[in-house]
């Protein structure tokens, strides 16, 4: 156990920001890991205030007892999703894997500690959630001074058995890719069709939302809770140990936590290093022939990003699910129906249907935009980054071809997902040749703004992939305001759409990103002059 600890303080100290803070001397540096730390204090604030939000609506209807049920769900789920998004680049095809397995431990071990970074850096995530449905919950409940250390101790707990199933469930993947030659392409289907299976359980519910009032809507909710504390035996251990204060509850989180948590490694642990060497391993063909073809340099830069992409499985899930939730999106809005997709967002409420037109296409971007591949693709090229300075390419042509790789990536999703939307919706065809265009542009727009991010954020010394796909500077500040400030775009259009003409607006649009996207690519071009 010195060891495992020992092993995971390591991981921690390698990629925290306040370690680099507190004794880097780059001054760069420093100011990246202070605006990373007080960033994800901001993202945690805003859980706090939305999960205290939720528990007084909760708690104004009398349904304050759902609550706990509520919590064990939201954690397990996030834990869940987060681990399983994450389980390829952490356990498995991790770039310092060799040395790590050269050191004194066994392989089971490795494979513990490694989960364990995951667990503890998603840690602040699942309390954010926790303490404020524990302020809620005390505020309206009252409850005795017991259950406020019992629910942040078992808090802790919660996320381990959905964390450890969804690990097991990426080694289950990794082990079947690994007997394929394209590994990270099979990796990355099973993740989709995983991901894309639980955003389908969503229809299954769909009666619960069809009212029109809120307290009914809530009351359906908690009862749907209710319910599935039955089938998920965490929530309901959870809700019994913090209302009734149950030792049992207690025993069997913490017991059956700890011990799925010993099992699932010590299987792991058994093929781990032969799983590792097969994904790191390459595939060759029996007869290989060497052909050369021309091709322009922005074309071979763009072609190699492509290839970038497909040989690592967390790149491909993080940035290619965008442009396959919109696909999905605009084949679900054509054939179940514009009218009947608004019908369920809104609960059956009175609404025209027409007035969301205007915001088809940023419906569309909040898919596609919200993560561009320029963001962290020259954090990518890593310490081989002095190679691509020694050769003898302009800096412009080397950003070109990773903006015009995204283009590529990006824009047939977008442009089909706001074709079958206006289709669906009945938008006469000037109007749908304008958000095709208004598409066009705020694709050029995310693709420049997400490359000066890259740029002005690169990171060139990490370890792990994860660190600048996820969780790096340039990502953050790309996907922040560009998320806040499209949901207003949508709530503000959706305004002017009652007032203006939808042609008029979509043409403002167009003008307004078309400027944006020129501004960006200008600052792009005087960066790669530096």
């Amino acid at each position: 156990m010195k060891k495992n600890k020992v092993l995971l303080r390591a991981l921690l100290l390698s990629t925290s920001k306040r370690n680099t803070y507190k004794y880097s001397t780059d001054k760069k540096k420093k100011r990246n890991a202070l605006g990373n730390l007080i960033g994800k204090v901001i993202l945690y604030l805003l859980i706090l205030g939305f999960g205290v939000l939720m528990c007084f609506g909760y708690g104004n209807y009398g349904i304050i007892d759902s609550v706990p049920v509520l919590c064990a769900l939201m954690i397990s789920a996030l834990g869940f999703i987060f681990t399983l998004l994450k389980t390829n680049g952490y356990l498995f095809g991790f770039k310092e894997y060799d040395m790590i397995m050269s050191l004194p431990f066994e392989a089971k071990d490795v494979a513990a500690c490694k989960f364990m970074y995951m667990y503890v850096t998603s840690l602040p995530w699942y309390l954010s959630i926790s303490v404020a449905m524990l302020i809620g919950y005390g505020y309206f409940a009252k409850p005795s001074v017991a259950v406020y250390p019992v629910w942040l101790v078992l808090s802790l707990l919660l996320p381990l058995i959905p964390m450890v199933i969804a690990a097991f469930i990426g080694f289950i993947f990794a082990k079947i890719s690994s007997g394929f030659r394209r590994k990270n392409i099979i990796q990355t289907v099973l993740v989709f069709i995983l991901v894309i299976g639980a955003f389908a359980v969503r229809f299954i519910f769909e009666d619960i939302l069809k009212n029109n009032k809120l307290q009914a809507t809530l009351e359906t909710i908690s009862s749907a809770t209710d319910d599935s504390a039955q089938i998920y035996l965490p929530a309901k251990w959870f809700s019994g140990a913090v209302t009734n204060l149950r030792i049992s509850d207690m025993m069997l989180l913490s017991g059956i936590s700890i011990l799925l948590f010993a099992i699932v490694f010590y299987i792991v642990g058994r093929s781990y290093g032969r799983i590792n060497s097969a994904l790191r391993s390459h595939a060759a063909a029996k007869k290989g022939r060497l052909s050369f073809k021309r091709k322009s340099v922005v074309g071979t830069i763009t072609y190699k990003e492509f290839k970038r992409m497909t040989g690592s499985t967390t790149y491909l899930t993080n940035i290619a699910l965008g442009p396959l939730l919109a696909v999905i999106l605009g084949l679900a809005v054509f054939f179940v129906g514009f009218d009947r997709i608004i019908s369920m967002v809104t609960n059956n409420a009175p609404f025209d249907h027409t007035l969301l037109e205007p915001a088809i296409p940023l419906i569309a971007y909040f898919f596609i935009g919200m993560v561009a591949s320029t963001t962290c693709s020259s954090s990518l090229e890593g310490k081989n980054y002095w190679i691509i300075q020694s050769l003898p390419i302009e800096k412009k042509k080397l950003y070109q071809g990773k903006m015009l790789f995204n283009i590529y990536l990006m824009l047939p999703a977008f442009e089909f997902s706001i074709l079958c939307m206006c289709i669906s919706a009945g938008v006469n065809v000037l109007d749908t040749i304008l958000y095709m265009i208004l598409g066009i542009s705020l694709c050029a727009f995310s693709t420049a703004w997400g490359c000066v991010c890259g740029i002005k954020h690169i990171r060139l010394d990490w370890e792990n992939e994860i660190e600048v796909i996820k969780q790096g500077t340039a990502v953050a500040v790309y996907l922040l305001p560009n998320m806040f400030v499209v949901m207003l775009l949508i709530a503000g259009v959706i305004f002017l759409g009652m007032i203006m003409n939808h042609a008029l607006i979509a043409l403002i649009l167009i003008l307004i990103s078309s400027l944006l996207a020129w501004c960006s690519y200008i600052r792009v071009m005087a960066m790669a002059r530096k």
